[in-house]
């Protein structure tokens, strides 16, 4: 299992004088998203399970020194020994979710109770790299930025087509713009020429012969007009025939 580098206590002079101490470790920044962890030489030594992980991961500059598995360590006790975990408070490190040897999910979280803890941080170790998982936010942000992106291209991309097809249609109106007014351009001497040659070749033609008779017994067919009043008169309401023996009475019934 790694250790906590320890300061040498004396100077190496051999002298009275103690070494000063050296700086303490900061605490790891909150958004590390853009940097990797990885240890060959480590990987090629130990293999990776849920029992040597934990060393692994305090090499990376993700590790908090301060936390309470540090101590843990420090007490040779398992860090992740949930038992003693749960009978302190501060910031420690629980191992998540589990997939050896490829994947291992450690959760940064701050515990104030046995029952009270509250999710910070969480790294993925992937074949062996360490990477810190964005926070939902910066995830959502990040897609919504390159939506928006990808919006704002298509619709570019768009307006740069519609120009180009809006000016080849401006092109080809002013083309046939031209024959169009050719064609409307009335020439009165051709018309004139026109209406010569028809009423020549009328005089020349001999005039229509009249109309054959109509045959015996034909009718010519009546006209809308002329049936529209032999329509309103049948139209009328006629009064029902009346039966002479009963409408009349007894009064009025013929005597044998």
């Amino acid at each position: 299992m790694a250790t906590h580098p320890v300061a040498p206590s004396q100077a190496a002079a051999g002298g009275n004088f103690e070494a000063p101490p050296p700086p303490a470790m900061q605490p790891p920044g909150t958004d590390m998203t853009g940097i990797c962890f990885r240890d060959q030489l480590w990987l090629n030594t130990y293999p990776l399970d849920r029992n040597l992980i934990f060393d692994y991961f305090a090499l990376s500059p993700f590790y908090d020194w301060t936390c309470n598995n540090e101590k843990l360590r420090m007490q040779s006790i398992h860090p992740l020994d949930i038992s003693q975990l749960s009978k302190m408070t501060g910031i420690e490190y629980m191992l998540s979710e589990v997939m050896e040897p490829h994947l291992f999910i450690i959760r940064k979280q701050k515990r104030d109770s046995a029952e009270k803890v509250t999710s910070m941080l969480a790294y993925y170790i992937l074949d062996g790299s360490i990477y810190q998982a964005p926070q939902l936010c910066n995830v959502f942000a990040a897609r919504v930025g390159r939506a928006l992106y990808y919006i704002s291209k298509a619709f570019t991309t768009a307006a740069s087509k519609l120009e180009k097809i809006g000016y080849v249609d401006t092109e080809n109106e002013s083309e046939t713009s031209e024959p169009k007014g050719g064609k409307e351009a009335i020439d009165f001497k051709e018309v004139k020429r026109v209406d010569h040659i028809l009423a020549s070749l009328q005089r020349k033609l001999p005039p229509a012969p009249p109309p054959p008779p109509f045959p015996d017994g034909f009718v010519p067919p009546t006209t809308e007009a002329e049936k529209e009043p032999e329509n309103q008169q049948t139209a009328e309401p006629q009064p029902p025939a009346v039966d002479p023996i009963i409408d009349q009475g007894p009064a009025k019934r013929m005597k044998f």
